[in-house]
């Protein structure tokens, strides 16, 4: 679950770590609020289109199971664990 979770902070922080390095290639000073002030909303949706469309794409190509999970039961005063099939 902490994978899951940090890949969508890391891909939300795409484009500021893209501004940050055309900053730093532009030879401007990369803490300096004047760069980052006017970006800030830009950024903030790329970030937001990029995780909403990692998203949607991982929910179209995920694999899917034809049965699913058959939870714990009984059979015959036994206890059948649960399982996938």
């Amino acid at each position: 679950m902490f994978r899951l979770v940090l890949q969508e902070v890391l891909l939300f922080a795409l484009p500021f770590l893209g501004f940050a390095a055309y900053l730093l290639l532009s030879r401007r000073p990369v803490w300096e609020r004047t760069h980052w002030d006017p970006q800030w909303t830009r950024l903030v949706l790329a970030g937001l289109f990029i995780v909403i469309a990692s998203l949607v794409m991982g929910g179209l190509t995920a694999s899917r199971h034809a049965n699913g999970y058959v939870p714990a039961h009984l059979e015959d005063g036994r206890l059948v664990p649960g399982r996938f099939e």
